[in-house]
């Protein structure tokens, strides 16, 4: 599983606020270029959030589902991207003092066609894309903070 970490300006509950915002995801999750629905639920367990991923007009309408969800600590998503496949997705955010959260990103194809295509290209640019992720959200979650 490939991880990607990073340290974001803003407590761990400010920062699961913007990933319990399933409306959010396109924002900035990499390659989500469109939420279409998410489930009132989201994100309990077995909720799901309905998207568009990659460039138009080649864009896969597919669903991603929660997992596991330990607020303000743990998310895991099961994200479709079919016919290419699926990835499972770990968020974990741990506390850095007071007013900080070391954020890791961990994710690894599941099923279908790049579950069998790994190589250091695809590493390369999975780690590429995790890494813009995570800047992403914390750009999100710091502007939150300021905002408060």
């Amino acid at each position: 599983m490939a991880i990607v970490e990073k340290v974001i300006d803003a407590p761990p509950q400010q920062v699961f606020d913007v990933l319990a915002d399933g409306w959010t995801y396109s924002d900035w999750v990499v390659g989500t270029a469109h939420v279409r629905d998410v489930d009132d639920t989201w994100p309990r367990v077995g909720s799901r959030l309905h998207h568009r991923a990659g460039p138009w007009p080649l864009s896969l309408q597919d669903t991603s589902t929660v997992l596991a969800c330990e607020p303000p600590r743990k998310l895991v998503i099961k994200a479709g991207l079919w016919p290419a496949g699926e990835a499972t997705v770990v968020f974990t955010l741990d506390p850095v003092g007071d007013d900080a959260t070391r954020v890791r990103i961990g994710e690894d194809f599941a099923a279908g066609p790049l579950r069998w295509v790994r190589n250091r290209l695809n590493d390369l640019v999975l780690h590429l894309r995790n890494k813009e992720t995570l800047n992403r959200l914390s750009d999100i979650a710091t502007r939150q903070k300021a905002d408060r």
